[in-house]
């Protein structure tokens, strides 16, 4: 055990697949280990996360990755200052639309191998067709607006031709309410983490038509949130939950170790639904619908290639967004605020005694590695890569006002 004195911390998260890292941390004894006595609160909505963060009941939550981000920048009700100083992993992501909307998908070329550009150009194909017959605008579910999945569907969509503000209507649901609103006709398709992906084709409801690992790989869903005052009063305290987190992370990443995870996260203080849904994410084997199952690579990384890094290109990227699509002015002092959010400083400092891989450098040029390629650290040796956008382009965090200009409509 950690010496010192032991630590409470009261941690929200959202019942979904990219919670492993928390959950198993207290299942598991990690978090005990270190002389953390950690209670966890699931939440029905992000919202709910965000709220209690700001007035004081959680010290740290599961978090949508750009969330701290739009806390910090003032863009959200009860902002309250939060720093990310731990990615919950790579990836976890998928678009899925539903069994009508998949129909019509097809008829535009699309095929069952969860390529987002022959995706998107079908369903590009689509809309034209819709509105030369004055049908419905289709509409697209988001787990809210400061989430990856906000910022990757409309990425996607703006790459392939298709106008997010225009030529569809996006909307914000509850991850445990997609599949429902789907079935309901409410919505046409959603983004949303793992299992809720996999809800839809598991009731015969729908399709998963690609993945957040296809459109940017090695990119991060989720972070360790963190208010920013406790973890200046509470410095060892947090450090000894960035232990508990890697560990967790590590025995997370295991295969021999995914059958006893998907029982956990089944239960019903945690995502409550089969552990087979989880099983699916864990392994990247996903039930795309139509009884296919289809390998999609890197789908969800616990812990390899630096998964729980902070990586300040990561939030520079988000930030872009925000700025792209109207949520935020590009100033410097914005972007400053942006890129210290996230804090592998802090990162560093708490996991170098463990001797695991820290990369020497804060952040990266997105999309440069189109291999697996050895990068300098400090500890264990560190493997990057295969990174990147699905279209191609690259996001240098040193260029970021050339970014932001070239992505204005």
């Amino acid at each position: 055990m950690s010496e010192g004195r032991s630590h409470e911390i009261v941690a929200g998260f959202m019942p979904l697949l990219d919670s492993a890292i928390l959950v198993a941390a207290k299942e598991k004894g990690f978090a005990a280990t270190e002389g953390i006595d950690l209670t966890l609160v699931r939440e029905t909505s992000w919202a709910n996360i965000r709220d209690r963060m700001a007035v004081g009941h959680f010290q740290a939550a599961h978090m949508l990755a750009p969330m701290p981000i739009a806390a910090n920048l003032g863009l959200t009700p009860l902002a309250a200052k939060t720093i990310a100083p731990l990615a919950l992993g790579l990836g976890g992501n998928a678009i899925t639309v539903s069994n009508a909307l998949w129909a019509r998908l097809v008829e535009h070329g699309a095929k069952a191998d969860l390529d987002p550009a022959a995706a998107g150009r079908a369903l590009r194909g689509v809309i034209t067709a819709r509105d030369d017959a004055r049908d419905a605008t289709l509409r697209f579910a988001v787990v809210h607006p400061f989430s990856g999945h906000n910022y990757e569907l409309r990425y996607w969509l703006a790459a392939c031709g298709i106008d997010p503000e225009r030529d569809v209507e996006i909307v914000f649901v509850p991850p445990p309410l997609m599949a429902d609103a789907l079935a309901s006709g409410t919505i046409d398709g959603y983004c949303v983490g793992e299992p809720w992906s996999t809800a839809a084709p598991k009731a015969g409801l729908g399709r998963i038509v690609t993945v957040k690992a296809a459109l940017w790989r090695s990119s991060p869903e989720k972070v360790l949130g963190v208010a920013a005052n406790w973890a200046e009063r509470e410095p060892e305290a947090l450090a000894a939950l960035l232990r508990a987190m890697c560990r967790s992370a590590q025995w997370c990443a295991s295969p021999q170790n995914h059958r006893e995870l998907a029982e956990i996260l089944a239960g019903r203080a945690f995502i409550d639904r089969p552990a087979e849904w989880m099983l699916h994410g864990l392994s990247g084997a996903l039930d795309i619908g139509g009884g296919e199952i289809m390998r999609a690579e890197d789908f969800f990384v616990p812990f390899a290639k630096a998964a729980t890094f902070p990586w300040k290109s990561h939030a520079l990227w988000f930030y872009s967004q925000m700025v792209r699509w109207g949520q935020v002015a590009h100033t410097l002092g914005n972007a400053a605020i942006a890129r210290e959010t996230y804090r592998p400083d802090i990162y560093r400092s708490a996991l170098k005694p463990l001797g695991v891989a820290l990369p020497a450098a804060n952040a990266k040029v997105e999309g440069a590695l189109v291999a697996p390629t050895p990068v300098g650290s400090a500890g264990a040796s560190l493997t990057l890569g295969p990174d990147g956008f699905f279209d191609g382009a690259l996001f240098d965090p040193d260029k970021l006002g050339a970014y932001i200009e070239a992505q204005r409509r």
